[in-house]
């Protein structure tokens, strides 16, 4: 992997780690990337890294869905009719994921995908 696009998914996969919205296996993945990164396992855990991210992402559809179901008024509480409205408003603007720091921080490293697995 080129030094530049690595320094760039490095930032990204830091910036990932330090979001409170970052679930369990997204950290395991970025840790082990982290690790493997400019070593003879970079090419594997990029793979499994690319992998568990697009399986995480969420669209901005779902967190619309979520915002306004049962459990979104449990995660949210009273800020989730502003979450989908908020996310309304980012579809609206032509908004494909979640704008949570872990999605943006995903959405990032995710635009880089074709220079990592060159």
């Amino acid at each position: 992997m080129d030094k530049q696009v690595r320094d760039f998914v490095t930032e990204k996969t830091r910036a990932l780690l330090a979001s409170a919205t970052c679930c369990k296996e997204a950290k395991e993945a970025a840790e082990s990337w982290l690790a493997a990164a400019g070593t003879d396992k970079e090419a594997e855990e990029t793979r499994k890294y690319l992998a568990e991210l697009e399986e995480d992402i969420v669209s901005i559809d779902d967190l619309i869905g979520l915002a306004e179901s049962e459990m979104g008024q449990k995660i949210f509480g009273e800020n989730a009719k502003n979450v989908a409205e908020e996310g309304r408003q980012a579809k609206a603007a032509g908004a494909k994921y979640c704008f949570c720091d872990a999605c943006k921080a995903v959405e990032a490293i995710l635009s880089k995908k074709a220079e990592m697995l060159a």
